[in-house]
C-alpha cells in the first residue's frame, strides 16, 4: 500500500500543472477548435483503457465477451462455450471526469473507477494527452470454507495507470501506459502484492469505418516460475453511427486491469487465444 501512495503522491505536480488545462475545459461549453481529437475511438484499445473520455451527462452502458480459446476448436465451438461477460457503466461527470461501475463473471469481481484527464492534446501546444485511470477491484469468488482464514481485505485489489497518448496524424495514435497494480491475495504464492508494468498501444485507420487496433503488457516484476502471461491483444474497431463496435484476439480472458495484467493465461504460438468483443450504448 505504501507503494500505492507513493506513486500517488508523485502524480501531484501533474496535477499542479495540469490545473490551467482542466479549467480550460470548464467554460462557456463553447467547442475549444485547438484540441487535437478522436485519438481513439473507443473507452479502450483493446484490453487497456483508452485516453477518450465520456462526455458531461453521458452513460456508456458496455458490454464485453471473452470467449474460451479457440485452441480446443469444435469440442467447445471454438470457446463459445466458455464465456466471460463483463457489464460496465461509466457516467461523465465533467468531460473530464468519469466513475465506472462494472461487474465481471470472471472471479465474479465488482469494480469501481475513476478516470481523471490532466492534459489534453493540442495542436500548438501540448504535445500529448494524460488521463489517469484509478481502479479497485472486489472479489467475490473466495470461498471461506476453502481459505478458513479468509477476511474482506483478502478480496480487494487495487490499480493505478498513467494513459498518455498522442495522435501523429489522420491514421496513427500512439499510447503509452505506465501501471502500479496490488493484489491483497495474489494467486501466485512467490509473487508480489505490489507489481509494476507498462502497456503500449495504438490505432491504425484503415477506411472511414474500421481501424487496426494493437495493445500489450509487459509486466516488469513477474515471479520466476509464474505460469501467467504478457497480454497481446490485436483488435478491429467498427463506427457504425456514432458507436464504435470492437471485435478482437487476445492471450487474456480477464477484463480487469489486475487480472489483464497478472493472470493472462493464452499463448499467441500455440493457438491459445481467446476472441472477444466490446458493445456499448449511450445513454
Amino acid at each position: 500500500m505504501k507503494n500505492i501512495f507513493s506513486l500517488l503522491l508523485l502524480f501531484i505536480p501533474m496535477l499542479i500543472s495540469a490545473q490551467d488545462d482542466l479549467l480550460d475545459e470548464i467554460d462557456t461549453g463553447e467547442e475549444l477548435v485547438d484540441y487535437e481529437t478522436a485519438a481513439f475511438k473507443g473507452l479502450k484499445i483493446v484490453n487497456f483503457e483508452s485516453t477518450k473520455m465520456v462526455s458531461k451527462k453521458e452513460l456508456y452502458f458496455v458490454v464485453s465477451h471473452r470467449f474460451g480459446s479457440i485452441k480446443n476448436g469444435l469440442k467447445d465451438f471454438f470457446g463459445l462455450d466458455q464465456a466471460v461477460t463483463r457489464l460496465n457503466l461509466i457516467y461523465g461527470i465533467s468531460d473530464g471526469i468519469n466513475i465506472g461501475f462494472s461487474r465481471s463473471s470472471f472471479l465474479q469481481i465488482y469494480e469501481g473507477s475513476l478516470k481523471l484527464r490532466l492534459l489534453r492534446q493540442k495542436k500548438k501546444s501540448n504535445p500529448f494527452s494524460l488521463v489517469l485511470f484509478n481502479t479497485v477491484l472486489v472479489n467475490t469468488s473466495l470461498d471461506k470454507e476453502v481459505l478458513p482464514g479468509l477476511e474482506f481485505d483478502n478480496r480487494l485489489s487495487y490499480a493505478v495507470q498513467a494513459l498518455i497518448s498522442r495522435k501523429f496524424n489522420e491514421d496513427l495514435s500512439l499510447q503509452l501506459i505506465p501501471t502500479l497494480f496490488h493484489d491483497n491475495l495474489v494467486p501466485f504464492d512467490p509473487q508480489d502484492n505490489t507489481q509494476f508494468a507498462i502497456g503500449i498501444g495504438g490505432r491504425q485507420k484503415l477506411t472511414k469505418r474500421w481501424s487496426l487496433n494493437v495493445d500489450y503488457g509487459l509486466h516488469l516484476t513477474r515471479a520466476s516460475g509464474s505460469p501467467f502471461k504478457n497480454p497481446l491483444s490485436i483488435g478491429f474497431d467498427l463506427e457504425t453511427g456514432g458507436h464504435v463496435f470492437q471485435l478482437h484476439f487476445t492471450n487474456a480472458q480477464p477484463m480487469n486491469v489486475n487480472n489483464i495484467l497478472g493472470r493472462a493465461t493464452g499463448d499467441w504460438s500455440k493457438g491459445d487465444i481467446f476472441f472477444g468483443f466490446n458493445l456499448s450504448r449511450v445513454f
